[in-house]
């Protein structure tokens, strides 16, 4: 499943001069159209745009809530590559029974001896 990763930018609140852009509607489309192209051209995908309300303070004391309007992008994640050590050679194959049976000769010094029952 795909992982994204989010960029959330202020949209522009005024319109930038153009040539043969005389409208205001053509200079904050032509606004617009400089940041869409800069964010597309660092890997963002545009997804939406929102307008979210928020506290500003007003005067010492006091706020006032206000509209935001955002941008929002997305661009896929490369999944993280689980850093995994190969497995040692002699975990891939059977055990030799002589082997085993050599382990089971060896004394071993964590377990204390039983007591024998009288």
């Amino acid at each position: 499943m795909p992982r994204f990763e989010y960029q959330v930018i202020p949209a522009p609140k005024k319109g930038e001069k153009a040539k043969g852009a005389k409208s205001t509607a053509e200079r904050f489309a032509h606004a617009l159209t400089g940041v869409m192209n800069k964010m597309g051209a660092e890997g963002w995908e545009y997804l939406r745009a929102d307008t979210l309300p928020c506290d500003e303070r007003v005067g010492l004391t006091g706020s006032k809530t206000v509209f935001q309007h955002m941008l929002v992008f997305r661009r896929e994640v490369a999944d993280a590559v689980p850093d995994v050590s190969p497995v040692p050679a002699y975990l891939l194959t059977d055990p030799d029974p002589s082997e085993i049976l050599a382990m089971d000769a060896l004394p071993n010094h964590d377990i204390p001896p039983k007591a024998d029952a009288d």
